[in-house]
């Protein structure tokens, strides 16, 4: 078991989902407390920052959920008595 937990720690798919989290929730932060009325004049009256922090945080539990559902397996070594 701690085999199948090591090879767990290098799977890319946990560190995508983190960093899509932290990314998220400060471009969430950002739209929420920080967006100014100039700002959403530049972007046609949509809060871009906020939306897109909802969106990387949808991306990053997406691949959470993937890591959860699909963890990453080492194949068993051969042998040397099959051989």
């Amino acid at each position: 078991m701690a085999e199948k937990r090591a090879a767990g720690l290098f799977d890319l798919r946990s560190v995508l989902a983190l960093l899509f989290a932290v990314y998220g929730f400060v471009l969430t932060v950002l739209g929420i407390a920080f967006t100014t009325q100039e700002d959403l004049d530049k972007a046609a009256g949509t809060n871009v920052n906020l939306w897109m922090g909802i969106g990387m945080l949808g991306v990053a539990l997406l691949f959470a959920l993937w890591v959860r559902v699909r963890p990453l397996t080492v194949p068993e070594p051969e042998s040397d008595q099959d051989a």
